[in-house]
């Protein structure tokens, strides 16, 4: 089982990419796409800035990984080594 350490740096990495296809890509995206991805992501932040601290890493993983996979429509695999 991945420690907590290591799956919140690999949400990190999704989330930049997540960014870094979001600044570079220069067409247009289908709303449609793009609403579910900020959604997810939305939710995603919403669960983690609860102010007592108290959220679910693995809901958070989802959310991110949905964002991701909807943005890259499965471009290429999410790799990533800590």
């Amino acid at each position: 089982m991945q420690t907590k350490e290591i799956r919140l740096r690999r949400i990190q990495h999704l989330a930049h990419e997540i960014m870094d296809e979001m600044n570079v890509r220069k067409e247009l995206r289908q709303f449609d796409t793009l609403s579910l991805v900020i959604d997810n992501l939305s939710r995603a932040i919403g669960d983690l800035a609860d102010s007592l601290g108290d959220y679910s890493l693995d809901y958070i993983e989802e959310k991110v990984e949905n964002a991701h996979y909807l943005l890259f429509e499965n471009e290429k695999k999410i790799q990533f080594h800590p």
